[in-house]
């Protein structure tokens, strides 16, 4: 995963179950803070909700995640690209939700920052997020 893993810093893995409110940048203009995580009661399962800032120079990263994404827009614009379906321009207010293993991308397309609250159902003991070169 060279390129990728060298460009994201940060072990989502550290946050605990519980609230948290810990900020970190995980490439240039691109901040995620990780809210909370705790586990559900279908088992093997947890939920992760994180708040990610997106400036207008922030790289589009390619990765996936081990369960369901539910993605809502706080500000700005957001382009999301999910393989196999055509990139789409996301707005504040708009919601969406990405399958599981499924390679996506997000970038900001708009001139400020960018914010999105993504919730993750994942199963539990995985890394949140898999980065995926090309």
């Amino acid at each position: 995963m060279g390129g990728a893993a060298a460009l994201l810093r940060g072990d989502p893995r550290r946050v605990q179950d519980g609230p948290v409110s810990t900020t970190v940048e995980q490439a240039p203009g691109l901040w995620r803070t990780y809210l909370q995580r705790h586990d559900l009661s279908v088992p093997g399962r947890e939920t992760i909700q994180n708040r990610v800032d997106l400036g207008p120079d922030a790289p589009a990263v390619r990765h996936k995640h081990p369960g369901e994404e539910i993605i809502y827009v706080l500000e700005g614009s957001l382009e999301y690209s999910i393989d196999g379906q055509e990139p789409r321009t996301y707005t504040a207010g708009e919601a969406l939700m990405v399958q599981p293993e499924t390679v996506h991308s997000v970038r900001n397309v708009g001139d400020g920052m960018a914010s999105e609250l993504a919730t993750y159902v994942v199963e539990k003991g995985k890394p949140f997020l898999v980065l995926v070169d090309g």
